[in-house]
């Protein structure tokens, strides 16, 4: 499945969950069900995956981890901020890096339109 369908499809599961909870609840309540919400679309998806740091030929366990990681191929970063900062879009740009992905979707359900908390990125 190419990146554009499956970002499609997890922005159709994230406006579920947002229609469905609203704004208003912890980031792991959003991340929770959204990772249930793509599992029923038949997606594989990973949830907290750990992402370590290779510096040279170092390779530390850093503590990063995705939110998810769907089709092992976008990753999907769960917020419920007031509104993206630029330490949220360097944050997915060096998860995009470390990961060798190109697409990440940054999800911000701590909004009363979801349409206005989806900022996808590509590196």
């Amino acid at each position: 499945m190419r990146e554009n369908s499956i970002t499609k499809e997890v922005l159709k599961a994230a406006f579920t969950v947002h229609t469905q909870l609203g704004p208003g609840l912890l980031e792991s309540a959003y991340e929770a069900c959204l990772f249930y919400e793509i599992i029923q679309l038949g997606l594989e998806v990973e949830r907290q995956v750990a992402m370590p740091l290779i510096y040279k030929e170092i390779k530390m366990e850093t503590g990063y981890r995705l939110d998810l990681l769907v089709q092992k191929n976008v990753i999907i970063e769960v917020k419920a901020v007031e509104t993206f900062t630029d330490v949220h879009i360097a944050q997915m740009i060096t998860y995009l890096k470390l990961s060798n992905c190109k697409i990440g979707l940054l999800i911000n359900f701590h909004v009363s339109s979801l349409k206005n908390g989806i900022k996808r990125i590509i590196y």
